[in-house]
């Protein structure tokens, strides 16, 4: 005698991630490159079991139209968690000193109130760190 239950699904951790474009002084903002590029990167690499890659997003980083998008992407993860009671959502936001804290501030306030997770990466620019150093740094964040 047993139990014929079907089995448990595995948990899915979907993963946001936003970048910024370009800013004062920075023609090139690595975090535009890193996330354009991520998901190549990933299938490339495999996704690790269970993972997987919402949205990735870049935003304005004049704050002129960036306020719109970034709701949605932190409502997006609420509604997959809705879907899916059962899986545990993370958003990384992936990206300057403004910019940066209000993304972070805004995210850290959405979790709490969403019971969602976040994560900020301040990232360096390419000629301190090279792209394909940090693009490997950004799938063993993924991987962990």
């Amino acid at each position: 005698m047993g139990c014929e239950c079907p089995p448990a699904a595995a948990a899915v951790t979907t993963v946001h991630v936003t970048g910024f474009k370009k800013f004062h002084g920075v023609s090139e903002n690595p975090t535009e490159t890193i996330v354009n590029n991520l998901k190549v990167h990933m299938n490339k690499k495999g996704l690790p079991k269970g993972l997987v890659i919402g949205s990735c997003n870049i935003l304005e980083t004049s704050g002129q139209g960036a306020l719109i998008p970034l709701h949605q992407t932190l409502q997006s993860s609420i509604s997959a968690k809705e879907s899916e009671f059962s899986s545990s959502n993370k958003i990384i936001w992936v990206s300057c000193k403004f910019e940066c804290n209000y993304v972070y501030y805004h995210s850290l306030r959405f979790s709490e109130q969403n019971w969602t997770k976040s994560l900020f990466v301040h990232v360096p620019l390419f000629f301190t760190i090279d792209e394909e150093t940090q693009m490997q740094f950004a799938a063993s964040l993924l991987a962990s």
